[in-house]
């Protein structure tokens, strides 16, 4: 067995209201799939600075109250990829900004739970979503009251 290097990588999920942001991934990992925006961590940034830099780039919008909610293994093997990641997804709420696909992003929208299980969804995005949306996550009255602020 072949151990592949581990990469630190981030996403977001980001909420606004009952929905939450997702992209459709235009590369691997997990191409074609919805999941939440993210990337590499460069080795100058923090987790939460590498999550703020790929909401930025991957969908103009801008997120507040990040909190590190589930740090997920991604074997790069399955999907033909030659590294692994660590990633660390965080939880933010909406700041503003208009929704729009760029860097590896193929689309970018908010969605609600009942929309979400339409789509083909890369591992664990429906259970994260469904824990913030659905107030199960302690981190959803964070959020509620950041972004109400």
């Amino acid at each position: 067995m072949t151990t592949l290097p581990e990469i630190p990588a981030v996403s977001v999920a980001l909420v606004r209201g009952d929905t939450v942001l997702l992209v459709k991934r235009g590369r691997a990992p997990s191409q074609g799939l919805y999941a939440f925006p993210g990337g590499k961590q460069e080795p100058d940034e923090t987790p939460e600075e590498a999550a703020r830099r790929e909401l930025v780039e991957e969908t103009a919008l801008e997120g507040t109250g990040y909190r590190p909610v589930r740090t997920i293994f991604i074997d790069g093997a399955s999907d033909n990829h030659p590294v692994d990641y660590r990633l660390t997804v965080f939880a933010a709420a909406y700041a503003g900004g208009e929704a729009v696909a760029g860097d590896d992003a193929a689309s970018a929208a908010f969605y609600s739970l009942d929309d979400m299980r339409a789509l083909p969804l890369a591992a664990s995005v429906m259970e994260v979503a469904e824990e913030l949306l659905a107030g199960t996550m302690p981190v959803r009255d964070i959020l509620s009251g950041e972004a109400a602020s």
